[in-house]
């Protein structure tokens, strides 16, 4: 059974981690290099509370199951369970991994937070890499409930398994990829969202606020409660995905996507820059982030009620 957890790095994905074991009772260790993070740590999990409260039910966050320590060591040689959160760079994650390696128990299961690296190559160089594997999360992690599971070349099924399990302990929804690919899934479909948008940006037809709307009114609605195949599927009347396709399958030759990423150019960046900045009205991040965590519990309270009525 997994009860002591190991956070590596304790940046914005580290310190959702930290505050999502703690809300599920899980003892953590946590270790970065740098120290003085401890305090934002903190700051961040007080500031959490009421949304864990009013999401998962839980009274009180324990602080005694949280301890930071000055070393990876110190953080991984008891853990049940390692969750990794370093930079997206192959070189320092594989030193990081086979430091983790060496100093953790050979059946502690090791997690990455990658965004998007290849498991196989960040493992190159740990001990026992049949534990190993990749467990991409969304932000806040505290809040969103999905993680993508992806194994490496060398990832033994029954660890794979046992961080599925693990998972859905603490009130989480994996995806289980088959096999590991850049980007894996849900970054690969936001990147490709992300660059049509920098083009319609980039060529004048919109701003960021208007193309923010055209998600948040339209598809956006449908997505957070069925995803995309689902949704051309009802776009098919009676006939569902099977006249969706007939109708609507022509379109795929039409030039109405440049995947290729736009030059980021000065211009660009600041169009992107200012528009956001506008669309902020002057509101903090942490109050930005405050109304979205906010949103995001009543969302998936109100979500429950119709998910199981679709996927029973």
């Amino acid at each position: 059974m997994i009860k002591k957890i190991a956070v590596i790095g304790t940046g914005v994905i580290g310190i959702g981690w930290i505050i999502r074991f703690l809300a599920h009772n899980k003892k953590v260790i946590a270790y970065d290099k740098n120290l003085k993070l401890k305090k934002k740590i903190i700051k961040e999990i007080k500031n959490a509370r009421p949304h864990i409260k009013k999401l998962f039910n839980k009274k009180y966050i324990n602080l005694n199951n949280f301890k930071y320590v000055d070393s990876v060591k110190d953080a991984v040689k008891s853990a049940d369970f390692i969750q990794e959160n370093a930079v997206e760079n192959y070189k320092i994650k594989t030193q990081l991994m086979n430091k983790i390696g060496n100093y953790s128990k050979p059946s502690a299961i090791i997690s990455s937070s990658s965004s998007g690296l290849l498991p196989t190559k960040i493992y190159s160089k740990c001990k026992f890499p049949g534990r190993t594997m990749i467990g991409h999360p969304f932000n806040p992690v505290y809040l969103c409930p999905g993680v993508e599971l992806v194994p490496g070349k060398k990832t033994h099924k029954k660890f794979l398994n046992k961080a599925n399990k693990f998972y859905k302990s603490i009130s989480m929804n994996p995806i289980m990829v088959k096999k590991e690919l850049p980007g894996y899934l849900a970054d690969r479909l936001q990147e490709a969202l992300w660059r049509e948008a920098l083009h319609i940006v980039n060529e004048g037809y919109a701003t960021t606020k208007d193309l923010d709307r055209a998600i948040e009114d339209g598809p956006g609605l449908r997505w957070s409660l069925m995803g995309t195949f689902l949704t051309f599927h009802l776009a098919g009347g009676k006939g569902g995905m099977k006249h969706m396709l007939k109708q609507f399958g022509p379109a795929l030759k039409l030039p109405w996507t440049k995947l290729k990423a736009p030059k980021l150019s000065k211009k660009l960046s600041s169009r992107v820059i200012a528009g956001t900045k506008q669309q902020a009205k002057g509101k903090s991040v942490t109050m930005i982030s405050n109304i979205r965590d906010e949103y995001l519990v009543n969302l998936q309270k109100l979500r429950k009620k119709y998910e199981n009525k679709i996927r029973r």
